[in-house]
């Protein structure tokens, strides 16, 4: 049976949610909050198409990104280096951590920002303390408590539809422009569709999701790589379906929520200049109120709590599985020396990048450049990998879900062509 062909029953979805979830969640990180709140400072509900659009694309390409870690038993970068000439593997995975690193200063100088924002202070304390709580977390908790706890958290993601409840949206016209595609002739407006693709579809989130189905494998001692046991495939597709359906959508939701509640108060009263999550926050506080002010603060934290394991983890399962290391969260770390150095390294250099010269304004700018090139490449291996039976045996992705992710690679190939064609004009 093939991955783009199963069925599931909806009686144990809640049960069933897991990689797909935290992977959707990590998408709204504070770099994403920021993107989400610009688009609806800048332009309104008359963007909010946009999200509707990007949500199947995104979905398919996430769970093309699961069928082949459980499958496989193997990441992306596993496959990587057991299928691809090995220039390619390393050209992917430097870039992945230089992009994963600069995202992750970025995100913790959002959440300290945002931290002295509510309760004053020093920022380089929060960045530090923020990185330290990050790093011990995923390296010194049981694997099993770390994704419940994981999964537990994606809950502080709904703070942001909490804030539609205490500002005025003008629902008719939020869902005229979300149901009623909009296009502005103008630079700005495409550079913001592009950013939107870009914080929607980005490689960590492919690494992340593909890794953690290995990780599951290694959990649960019942399940085997799909090559190795092709009896459960019926129900390993059936749940990362439903897992990735509702990820993804959750994801979404967030980013409509964040997107519905600037474009109703700051981009109402005229206020279009926003540039990170912690700017957004603090404009909001005068037109929506302290509750709103903090809910949207708040969030910030928790989201960057949760993303920059997560954007550390996937740098090192990238480099790990290319240098062959052990790898995974569920082995102890005098188990895996170096993949839990390269997680702590990546942290590091990510405040290191808070510490540094670097605007992290322009830092974001740069990895949404990065992410969206090396997007193209990893996703058209990931497309050819995919068809091919040598790699996935009898489970070669077919049918829509094989359209839908040729569509998410072309619609991040034009999204890098734009920007190209917008530097020169």
């Amino acid at each position: 049976m093939a991955p783009g062909e199963v069925h599931f029953s909806a009686k144990r979805i809640l049960a069933r949610l897991g990689p797909g979830l935290v992977t959707g969640a990590s998408d709204d990180d504070p770099s994403g909050i920021g993107t989400y709140s610009q688009a609806g400072a800048q332009f309104g509900f008359g963007i909010a198409w946009s999200m509707l659009l990007a949500y199947p694309l995104m979905v398919a390409i996430q769970e093309i990104s699961a069928v082949i870690g459980r499958t496989t038993g193997h990441g992306i970068a596993g496959n990587l280096c057991r299928h691809y000439p090995n220039w390619l593997l390393q050209l992917i995975v430097l870039f992945l951590f230089i992009a994963n690193t600069i995202n992750i200063g970025a995100d913790l100088s959002a959440m300290a920002d945002v931290t002295k924002l509510l309760i004053g202070g020093p920022s380089v304390l929060y960045v530090i303390v923020f990185a330290t709580i990050c790093v011990i977390g995923i390296v010194f908790v049981n694997y099993d408590r770390y994704s419940l706890v994981l999964k537990w958290m994606t809950l502080i993601l709904f703070s942001y539809v909490a804030v539609l409840f205490t500002v005025h949206v003008p629902w008719d016209e939020a869902l005229f422009g979300l149901l009623v595609p909009r296009i502005i002739w103008r630079n700005g407006f495409f550079t913001m569709l592009l950013a939107i693709f870009g914080t929607t579809i980005s490689p960590y989130l492919f690494f992340w999701q593909a890794s953690q189905e290995v990780e599951e494998v290694h959990a649960v001692h019942q399940r085997k790589p799909l090559l190795r046991a092709p009896r459960q495939a019926l129900d390993a597709f059936s749940r990362i379906r439903a897992d990735t359906l509702i990820g993804m959508g959750i994801s979404n939701i967030i980013a409509l929520a964040i997107l519905f509640a600037t474009a109703a108060t700051l981009n109402k009263a005229g206020i279009t200049n926003i540039e990170t999550s912690a700017q957004a926050a603090k404009a909001l506080q005068p037109i929506a109120g302290d509750f709103a002010f903090a809910i949207f603060a708040l969030g910030i934290v928790g989201t960057g709590l949760l993303a920059v394991p997560i954007l550390a983890g996937s740098a090192a399962y990238a480099i790990g599985e290319a240098r062959r290391w052990p790898v995974g969260l569920s082995r102890q770390p005098q188990e895996a020396v170096a993949f839990y150095s390269t997680l702590t390294a990546a942290t590091g250099l990510g405040v290191a990048i808070t510490l540094g010269p670097i605007d992290p304004i322009k830092a974001l700018y740069w990895t949404a450049v990065i992410n969206g090139v090396i997007a193209v490449p990893v996703m058209t291996v990931m497309m050819l990998m995919t068809a091919q039976s040598r790699v996935m045996g009898n489970f070669v992705v077919k049918g829509w879900l094989r359209w839908l992710g040729w569509s998410s690679t072309l619609a991040m190939g034009a999204c890098v062509i734009g920007m190209v064609v917008g530097w020169f004009v």
